[in-house]
């Protein structure tokens, strides 16, 4: 028998269990799958946006393996840290280790004022509309008029839309009840998304700008000269662009030739659930965060051009910005793991097709996959063959790995050391508590917000 652990449950954790299971050079595989929180499934669970119901249904899929009879899933067990296991001794546990610890922080912007309050990133914003635990669910009051988020990928147009959406759009998802009311008091009603770079570099798929265009009663609004700048822009057809791009553009050019349009309105929509303008900028650095009574008050911009060389150059003109809350979406970076080796530069473990490396020799034993192997790139499902990958070089080894001692019972070791592991009863004792409570708002299952009670629903499988 081979008994391998998988730290972390998001996607690149379940795949890489997947890929366990599916191989056949070793037969007699069990895996457990290892993670922080006492519910399973990372960013899909945390990460996509409450309103994306058709990818939050990968769940399913993930169920399908953490089910499967060679799978344990042992939930609420922390690796590493003052109150963690070290990696080293969860080594002692196991014949390899496959760590899927994916890459949560934010990248800073390193401008003045970042830290005023109403300046956030907009990692937090998800997590805190997503119920992470981690998050208080008062952390947001959406006082604000006026809102930026600085960045052009999926997860910056994800915040855009959850805060021009009305709340009773959202009240048929598992946004939790806090939140809830917090987004239908929203005072927001203008919305900037902003980028460095031009249009033709976004990094937000074509789905996710047109989900903007169909938002009810929003006004999107986009600066035709300021998109001409681009030099991709007017003449998209004639150049080699991915097509993801071109259809960027095409969408661009449309709201650019329409002006300034008005998605229909839902009939019973509240005035108040309807958000102004959302306008998308291109071409924009920010360089500071302003303030007025000790919180920000808005964004000074250093207006960029093309370089010639793909980047860009400022130009030397600015443009202040009138913001109340500020959130920053420029990518995620992977954090050290102490006990594994880090490349700092990077934001990954040091790899060779999965397997860690240390002082640049491979570690049988000891791999890597999803986002601190490759970086916060790719979608959900780019985890797939990079965990195939990973697996590969592990199956490889197997044959050393095998020799080696590892634990009968993993789980009752963890807890002789002091961890508090909740196992798939619990997770499953967790969904129904969630969905009693839904139940008693008139709503689908709505999710538990805080440590106490995840852990409590969870503990009532065990009374």
């Amino acid at each position: 028998m081979l008994r391998v652990a998988v730290v972390g449950s998001g996607p690149s954790g379940v795949y890489t269990a997947q890929a366990l299971l599916n191989q056949s050079l070793v037969p007699d595989v069990h895996v457990h799958v290892l993670d922080r929180l006492p519910t399973p499934y990372g960013l899909v669970r945390y990460g996509v946006a409450p309103d994306h119901e058709k990818i939050k249904s990968l769940q399913n899929s993930l169920r399908a393996v953490l089910e499967d009879e060679r799978v344990t899933f042992v939930g609420h067990v922390q690796i590493g840290g003052a109150d963690g296991v070290p990696p080293a001794r969860l080594a002692e546990l196991y014949h390899a280790v496959v760590y899927c610890v994916g890459a949560a922080p934010d990248r800073p912007l390193a401008v003045p004022g970042e830290d005023l309050p109403g300046s956030f990133s907009a990692t937090r914003f998800v997590s805190w509309y997503s119920a992470h635990p981690d998050i208080a669910p008062d952390d947001f009051a959406l006082r604000a008029r006026s809102a930026v988020v600085i960045g052009v990928g999926n997860v910056a147009v994800d915040v855009a839309r959850i805060l021009a959406r009305g709340a009773d759009e959202l009240r048929a998802t598992d946004v939790p009840r806090a939140a809830l009311g917090t987004l239908a008091g929203s005072r927001v009603r203008e919305v900037l998304i902003a980028g460095r770079r031009g249009p033709s570099q976004a990094r937000f798929t074509t789905r996710e700008l047109r989900e903007l265009g169909a938002l009810p009663g929003a006004r999107i609004v986009v600066d035709p000269a300021e998109l001409a700048l681009d030099p991709a822009y007017g003449t998209s057809d004639g150049l080699p662009l991915p097509a993801v791009v071109r259809r960027n553009l095409d969408v661009l050019r449309g709201w650019a030739a329409e002006g300034e349009r008005v998605a229909p309105v839902r009939e019973g929509t509240a005035e108040a659930d309807v958000v102004r303008r959302i306008r998308l900028r291109f071409f924009l650095r920010p360089v500071e965060l302003l303030e007025r009574g000790g919180r920000v008050s808005g964004v000074r911009f250093a207006r960029t051009a093309p370089d010639g060389a793909g980047g860009v150059q400022d130009t030397g003109a600015y443009e202040d910005v009138e913001a109340q809350l500020v959130l920053r979406a420029v990518g995620y970076r992977g954090v050290e793991l102490p006990g594994l080796p880090f490349d700092p530069v990077r934001g990954t473990v040091p790899h060779a097709a999965g397997r860690v490396l240390r002082d640049k020799v491979p570690s049988p034993g000891t791999y890597v996959a999803g986002w601190i192997k490759r970086g916060p790139t790719g979608v959900i499902g780019s985890n797939r063959s990079c965990a195939k990958e990973t697996v590969a070089s592990l199956i490889e080894d197997a044959p050393l790995l095998a020799r080696r001692p590892a634990a009968d019972d993993p789980v009752a070791v963890l807890r002789a050391w002091g961890q508090q592991p909740v196992a798939w009863d619990g997770w499953l004792s967790i969904e129904r508590a969630e969905a009693a409570l839904g139940r008693s708002l008139g709503r689908g299952p709505v999710k538990i917000p805080d440590w106490q009670g995840l852990l409590a629903a969870a503990r009532d499988e065990e009374a």
